[in-house]
């Protein structure tokens, strides 16, 4: 697929960093070993890439907004477009020496996600999509959510809650609902990711809350641009903002929310 200047803008920014995540990712094991620990390297490392990527991003496009994990918002001349950006999706999984991360970056104009980019270094899997013109992999392979609709040949993925958060006991009621009724359920620890996973066909559905709109802004328009449906977990509130939702295929997203919102 041939994209726009600004997608191909992101497709570079998320392989430069990318590249610096990889070279880093190699030095994870040796510090696993260290007094120290490797959370402080972790760090840098994250802190690395989201330079790298708003150094790509705001120089070709210095009007633009920014949100970003690691540094915040800035507003831009431009008010109606800015970038969101998590430059590591998967922290726990790249501290652990785990080969599932991604960096997810999103271009929002008007508040309307308009091009998408999950990027997955450690696979070489670039997700890419853009308004209207379909969610893609690596510029060869057309995505589309999967086909199922039993709820028995489901296959869903979530996030756990773990240390503070408050949402571990709807999280559990959950699981009660939708464990007997599918095939399995998978934590990966990279909501990006699960969400591109989404779109590819390879998870028939997704749900998490207390998530932020740098976790989800990419996979929510990957989801939607393959044929599938993304809503708030509660009806009503705005998607972005409330950090709870939903994401399906068509054939079984209408007995998956209503397992989730039982």
């Amino acid at each position: 697929m041939q994209g726009s200047a600004n997608l191909n803008l992101m497709i570079k920014a998320a392989r430069k960093a990318g590249r610096s995540l990889v070279k880093d990712f190699r030095e994870v094991e040796n510090l696993q070993v260290s007094s120290k620990g490797p959370g402080d390297f972790v760090s840098r490392a994250d802190h690395e890439a989201e330079r790298i990527i708003k150094q790509e991003l705001m120089g070709g496009r210095p009007s633009y907004g920014w949100l970003g994990e690691e540094t915040g918002a800035t507003p831009g001349e431009d008010p109606t477009r800015r970038w969101i950006v998590d430059p590591l999706d998967g922290t726990t999984n790249f501290l652990h020496g785990l080969p599932h991360w991604a960096v997810s970056i999103a271009l929002e104009h008007k508040g309307e996600i308009v091009a998408a980019v999950v990027y997955d270094p450690a696979k070489d899997e670039m997700f890419f999509a853009e308004k209207g013109q379909g969610a893609w992999l690596n510029d060869s392979r057309r995505l589309r959510v999967s086909g199922r609709r039993a709820m028995n040949e489901g296959l869903f993925a979530s996030g756990i809650p773990f240390g503070a958060k408050k949402t571990l006991p709807a999280t559990m009621k959950d699981l009660a609902q939708l464990m007997p009724a599918c095939s399995g359920l998978r934590r990966w620890g990279a909501a990006a990711l699960d969400l591109a996973y989404v779109a590819a066909g390879r998870f028939d559905g997704f749900w998490e809350r207390e998530l932020n709109p740098w976790d989800i802004a990419a996979g929510i328009l990957l989801v939607r641009e393959a044929g599938g449906f993304v809503q708030p977990i509660r009806e009503g509130d705005d998607l972005m903002a409330s950090g709870a939702l939903i994401a399906g295929n068509e054939g079984l997203f209408d007995q998956f929310a209503r397992a989730i919102r039982a």
